[in-house]
């Protein structure tokens, strides 16, 4: 964060860890206990909803982290959504008894696929643009 004071830059730095672990714990819960997380929330249990709405969370706040560390915005996105429709995918899958299409799981992992290797692609033209430029 080049041109930002030191105290703006830590309490940026602050604000977004701070998010980022808020969306990171509560998308953990959804996914991994639904009914205590519903309780909680004071909300209907509706299992599939909440594991996907956790997971969506989870990737928000990987993002967030990510953003920290990349000034990319093209590899945090991609790495983002590729941890995020994996995770849906699973949902879909591990979720097939509470219905919707047995299609679904694996159709989310092929774009899975697309969205890693887009950011394999990308991240090997930036390696090789920054060893050209030494």
């Amino acid at each position: 964060m080049n041109g930002y004071s030191r105290p703006a830059k830590i309490f940026i730095q602050l604000a977004v860890v701070v998010g980022a672990l808020m969306m990171l714990v509560f998308g953990v819960w959804m996914r991994i206990d639904p009914a205590g997380f519903a309780e909680y929330a004071q909300f209907p249990n509706h299992v599939h909803f909440l594991h996907d709405a956790g997971v969506f969370q989870i990737g928000i706040g990987l993002m967030m982290l990510c953003a920290l560390v990349w000034r990319d915005v093209l590899s945090i996105v991609l790495a983002g959504f590729f941890v995020t429709n994996t995770l849906h995918a699973v949902n879909h899958a591990a979720d097939l008894d509470l219905g919707g299409s047995p299609d679904n799981w694996w159709q989310l992992g092929l774009v899975s696929l697309l969205a890693l290797a887009g950011l394999v692609v990308h991240r090997a033209q930036l390696s090789r643009r920054s060893r050209a430029d030494a």
